[in-house]
């Protein structure tokens, strides 16, 4: 059962999008999603790092260390709980609580999660933290709940340089096929990263960018079926989900994100409606 200051921000039926947007504490809506009902969970929590998201919640990002990863053990469990056989869990998060995630996800026997990838995903202008190296890149872990359903191996452009317009490796003579094919995409994305510009962001907090949900959907191979977002932000992998044809179950804390998915839903789905209009 929902907690009962649950609050449905709103519900889509439209036949380009359909699903619904709530307004609630992540584990409190995970626990309302019936078993074995999704295709995809994707989970970006807060990093427990003290950024303050809400003047009148200035501690959602400060839980003592070991308060957050029992709640973020307890997301894990019905994050896997919710999933279908052969679907995939997403979890985006800084390689040190990837790595005690991780360990916690592949002891799972019943249901049984297989491990497939660390995705390292480039992190730019971080800030040296202590005695340690500079930290350059986000994880993506990637777990399947047994064998997957689907999977594809995307392929996307080599890179250019950008003054004199040629590749910037050197692909050992078989450029001609490169040219043609592409180049197969590896667990090291550099191409990008949060979205940290104010021109080009649509909240204060940074937001994840609809690339790396574009090739979360490429790469399960998913056509329909059902996405949950516990964490969904600004939006971005709602909005990606409802691009792909799947039907999504969305969760923020903040109203002000919950109407902010809402407003980006409205804006693709009059523009869905405007593409039908006959002219």
């Amino acid at each position: 059962m929902a907690n009962q200051r649950d609050k449905t921000t709103r519900t889509y039926r439209n036949k380009k999008i359909q699903g619904s947007v709530v307004q609630s504490e992540a584990l409190d809506f995970l626990r309302s999603i019936p078993s074995s009902s999704s295709n995809i969970v994707f989970l970006d929590p807060p990093f427990n790092l003290g950024k303050v998201y809400s003047k009148r919640s200035k501690r959602l990002d400060k839980k003592p260390e070991g308060e957050y990863r029992q709640w973020m053990e307890s997301i894990l469990t019905e994050s896997t709980r919710v999933l279908k056989e052969g679907g995939t869990l997403y979890l985006y998060h800084l390689p040190l609580w990837a790595m005690r995630f991780g360990a916690f996800l592949e002891a799972f026997q019943e249901p049984r999660l297989d491990f497939k990838h660390w995705i390292a995903i480039s992190m730019t202008n971080g800030f040296v933290r202590g005695r340690r190296l500079y930290p350059a890149h986000y994880a993506l872990l990637m777990f399947t709940k047994g064998s997957p359903e689907h999977f594809k191996r995307p392929k996307i452009a080599p890179k250019l340089c950008r003054h004199c317009g040629e590749y910037v490796k050197d692909y050992g003579g078989y450029t001609h096929i490169i040219a043609e094919q592409g180049i197969n995409l590896s667990d090291f994305w550099d191409d990008l990263s949060p979205v940290r510009h104010a021109n080009r962001k649509h909240r204060a907090a940074n937001e994840l960018p609809s690339l790396l949900f574009e090739r979360v959907f490429e790469i399960s191979g998913v056509s329909s079926g059902c996405y949950v977002d516990p964490f969904a932000g600004s939006g971005a992998g709602v909005i990606a989900a409802a691009r792909a044809g799947l039907s999504f179950k969305a969760c923020d804390f903040l109203r002000a994100n919950c109407q902010l998915i809402v407003k980006r839903l409205d804006m693709l789905r009059d523009a869905a409606d405007l593409e039908r209009t006959p002219k």
